[in-house]
C-alpha cells in the first residue's frame, strides 16, 4: 500500500518537473496560481469528432433514449419539468439527462439536440433570482405531489451541481457569456448562504458529491481570476464527506459489517481529493485515490474494474450487481483526474470501464438499460437475487425498471469519452491519452491549428495510426500514453522506427510536422490472468476482458407493476465450465480477429475477436436464486469436473449480455 502511495506522488513530481512546474497551456481553459499547472488540459467540446464505432455510439444514443427522453420519460423530462418552470420533478433526473445531452448534441452538430437542451438552458439563465440562486423555487407544501417525481427537494443543493455541469459544457461548445455571469452570480450565493445551509441540510447526495460543485468552482476561477471563489473553494471541500480518508483508511475493507457506503457515491467521489489537491498540493489528497482503489479491488472487486454494491457496497463475489450510475460517474472522475495528475494509470482505468463495462447495460438500439448488472450473468430476469436492494426490476433490460436514476444518468457515458480521448498539453502540444477512432483539431505551439486523425481498431487492434494535417509545418510536442499492461511497443514516423522511450506512460515526439505525417503506434496485447473471489480466474488481453460467450433467448415482458414492458434474457447453451490450470501456465488460448471492425460491435454477433480455449463442465456449480451458484473453490486436485474436455469460445466482455467472466479453476490429479 505505502509503494501505490508513493508512487502515484512521484508519478506527478516527475511529470511536473518534466513539463516544468510553471508551464501551463496558452491557448485553453486551464489552471491559474495559485492552482497547481496541469501538464493537461481539456479540449472546447467540439475539438474531437468521433469516427467509426465511436461516432455509431453517439447515433445510437441520438437516435435512442438520449434524443427522445422528452417524449419517452415525459413525467418527469417533459415540459412540466421543474427546470422549465413547470411543477413537476424539480430534482435531479431532468439535469441528469442534459449532462448527455449537451455533449451529444454538439458532438454530432445536431440542431434538433442542441434545441432540447437550449430551452432548459435558457430558462436556468433567464430565471436565475436577484440573489444569485438558480433552479426550481420550492413548491408550497401543501401542493399535491406527482407521483413518479421528486418535487419537494428543490432547494437542494444537490441538482444544482449537475446543471453547472451542463452549463459548463454548454459554455465550452458555445462560449456564451451567459454562463459566466450566472456561475459568478450562483457561487457569491454560495458564498452567503453554505455557512448556515450547509452541502447537506436539505439531502445528504449533496455533501456526498461537493467534488462535482467544487471542479466548476476551480473551472469559474480559472475564467474569472475571482479571488472569493477560493474562499467558497475551501468551504465546498470542508463541507463534503471525507472521501480522503475513506479512500485511504480501512472503511473500504470491513466486511461484518459491509461499509454503509453507496455505490455510486464511492464512484463519484473519487475525484473529490485530487479536484481539491489542486489548490492544497498535499501528497494525502493525491495517493488516497489508490488506496482507495486497491481497497475497492481486493475486497468489493471484479476482473472488469467495478466493484459489488448492489445499493451499498457488498464484497466482490461475482455475481452482486454493479450499477449504471456507478460506471458512468467513475468515467466521469477518470476524466478529470486525468488531465491534473497525468497518470496513465487513470486512462488505463477510463477505458477498461468504457469498453467493458459500458457497452454491456444498454440495449443494442439505446432504448433499454440494466440498472445493475453481474460479472458472472447467467440470466437476466425479474427474479430474486442476492442484492441489498432487489425491487423494481433491477436487472432486466428496461426504461423505468430499476430506479430512474441510471435513466437519466446514463447519457454522459460515450459522449464525455469521445470529448476527453484527447487533452491540450502544458508545452502547447496535443496529447492522445485514451484511444479510440476519433479526429482532433486545436490550436498548438503558437496557435497553429492543426488536426490529427486517429484511425485505429483498437481496442480490439493493436495498431493506431495518426495522420496531422495543416496548412504549413509546425513544431509542437505530440504526447501518445503507452498503457501499463503493455509490455513491448513500437512507433514508426513516415514509416521510419523511432528510438524511444516511455517515461510515466508517456512518449513526447517533438517535432517539425508536415502535412500528410504519419505516426504510427503498436501496442502490443499479450493475455493476462489474475484471481479474484474463490480464487476464480479472470482473462484479460489488452484494454479487454473476456467473458464465456452464452447464447442468448431475449424475451419481451409486460407485468401489472411496470409502467412498460422490459427485455428478459435466457441462457440457451452451456456455463458452468472450469478451467485447467495447466490451460493458464501455457497459454493454450486462441485467438481470432476479424478483418473488419462492425459499425457496432457491442453484440454477440458482431463481436470482433473469439478465443478459442479449453474447458470442463463443473457438476457442483448449479443455478441458485436466480444467479450462478457460489463459486467453487479449487479444492486442489480433488474438485470434481467433467471427464469430456470442450472447446468453449470466449468474446470480450462488452459484447456480452449473457456471460461468465471469472472462471473457477481445477487441477487433474497426476496419473
Amino acid at each position: 500500500m505505502k509503494q501505490i502511495y508513493l508512487s502515484s506522488v512521484l508519478i506527478l513530481l516527475v511529470i511536473q518537473v518534466t513539463l516544468g512546474n510553471e508551464k501551463r497551456n496558452e491557448h485553453y481553459i486551464t489552471n491559474q496560481a495559485p492552482l497547481v499547472a496541469q501538464p493537461y488540459t481539456a479540449l472546447p467540446i467540439g475539438a474531437v469528432q468521433a469516427e467509426g464505432f465511436l461516432q455509431e455510439m453517439l447515433k445510437i444514443q441520438a437516435d435512442g433514449l438520449t434524443g427522445h427522453l422528452d417524449s419517452i420519460y415525459e413525467i418527469v423530462c417533459g415540459d412540466n419539468n421543474g427546470w422549465l418552470g413547470g411543477t413537476g420533478d424539480g430534482w435531479e433526473r431532468g439535469p441528469y439527462w442534459l449532462d448527455g445531452l449537451v455533449p451529444l448534441a454538439y458532438l454530432l452538430d445536431d440542431d434538433e439536440l442542441k434545441a432540447k437542451a437550449q430551452k432548459w438552458i435558457e430558462w436556468s439563465i433567464e430565471n436565475q433570482q436577484e440573489d444569485g440562486y438558480f433552479g426550481p423555487r420550492p413548491l408550497p407544501e401543501n401542493y399535491e405531489q406527482i407521483p413518479g417525481t421528486q418535487q419537494g427537494m428543490r432547494n437542494d443543493w444537490w441538482p444544482k451541481m449537475v446543471m453547472l455541469k451542463v452549463l459548463q459544457q454548454y459554455y465550452s461548445a458555445t462560449g456564451d457569456e451567459r454562463v459566466i455571469t450566472l456561475m459568478t452570480n450562483y457561487f457569491r450565493y454560495q458564498l452567503k448562504m453554505l455557512p448556515e445551509n450547509e452541502l447537506g441540510y436539505v439531502t445528504y447526495w449533496a455533501n456526498r458529491r461537493g467534488g462535482d460543485n467544487l471542479a466548476v468552482v476551480y473551472w469559474l476561477y480559472n475564467i474569472t481570476g475571482d479571488k472569493f471563489l477560493l474562499d467558497l473553494a475551501e468551504i465546498i471541500h470542508k463541507q463534503t464527506f471525507d472521501w480522503t480518508g475513506v479512500y485511504a483508511g480501512d472503511k473500504i475493507r470491513r466486511l461484518n459489517p459491509l461499509p454503509d457506503l453507496h455505490c455510486v457515491n464511492v464512484a463519484q467521489g473519487l475525484k473529490e481529493p485530487i479536484i481539491y489537491y489542486q489548490q492544497h498540493p498535499e501528497e494525502k489528497y493525491l495517493g488516497s485515490i489508490k488506496k482507495g482503489l486497491n481497497s475497492i479491488k481486493e475486497v468489493h472487486g471484479f476482473v472488469n474494474g467495478m466493484y459489488g454494491a448492489d445499493e451499498r457496497m457488498h464484497g466482490n463475489d461475482p455475481t452482486q450487481g454493479s450499477e449504471l450510475c456507478s460506471a458512468v460517474e467513475m468515467m466521469f472522475c477518470f476524466e478529470n483526474i486525468l488531465p491534473i495528475t497525468g497518470d496513465v494509470y487513470y486512462a488505463d482505468y477510463l477505458e477498461k470501464i468504457a469498453y467493458n463495462v459500458l457497452p454491456t447495460q444498454s440495449t443494442d438500439d439505446y432504448m433499454r438499460k440494466q440498472y445493475f448488472q453481474q460479472v458472472n450473468q447467467i440470466k437476466v430476469s425479474d427474479d430474486e437475487r442476492n442484492f441489498f436492494n432487489d425491487r423494481q426490476g433491477r436487472n432486466v433490460f428496461g426504461t423505468t425498471t430499476g430506479y430512474p436514476c441510471c435513466l437519466t444518468n446514463m447519457h454522459q457515458g460515450w459522449p464525455k469519452f469521445v470529448q476527453n480521448t484527447w487533452y491540450a498539453t502544458a508545452d502547447n502540444g496535443l496529447a492522445a491519452l485514451v484511444y479510440g477512432p476519433t479526429t482532433v483539431t486545436a490550436k498548438v505551439a503558437n496557435g497553429e491549428l492543426v488536426s490529427i486523425k486517429e484511425e485505429t481498431g483498437y481496442p480490439f487492434k493493436e495498431q493506431i495510426q495518426f495522420t496531422i494535417e495543416s496548412d504549413d509545418a509546425v513544431k509542437f510536442p505530440f504526447h501518445l500514453r503507452i498503457p501499463e499492461w503493455c509490455k513491448s511497443f513500437s512507433i514508426k514516423i513516415n514509416d521510419a522506427t523511432q528510438q524511444v522511450e516511455a517515461q510515466n506512460g508517456i512518449v513526447v515526439l517533438n517535432r517539425e510536422w508536415n502535412p500528410g505525417d504519419k505516426v504510427e503506434l503498436h501496442l502490443g496485447m499479450d493475455f493476462r490472468f489474475s484471481y479474484w473471489h474463490e480464487m476464480s480466474l479472470g482473462i484479460e488481453r489488452g484494454p479487454l476482458v473476456y467473458a464465456l460467450k452464452i447464447k442468448e433467448e431475449w424475451r419481451e415482458v409486460t407485468k401489472d407493476d411496470y409502467d412498460d414492458t422490459f427485455w428478459e434474457v435466457l441462457p440457451k447453451s452451456p456455463w458452468n465450465y472450469a478451467i485447467w490450470e495447466k490451460t493458464v501456465e501455457n497459454t493454450d488460448f486462441h485467438i481470432e480477429i476479424a478483418d473488419e471492425i462492425q459499425p457496432n460491435p457491442w453484440n454477440l454477433k458482431n463481436a470482433p475477436i473469439i478465443v478459442k480455449t479449453k474447458g470442463r463442465r463443473m457438476p457442483i456449480w448449479t443455478e441458485n436464486r436466480n444467479m450462478a451458484g457460489k463459486t467453487p473453490s479449487p479444492a486442489w486436485p480433488y474438485r470434481i469436473v467433467d471427464e469430456n474436455e470442450e472447446e468453449i469460445t470466449l468474446i470480450p466482455y462488452g459484447c456480452t449480455t449473457l456471460r461468465i467472466t471469472q472462471f473457477p479453476v481445477y487441477k487433474l490429479m497426476d496419473k
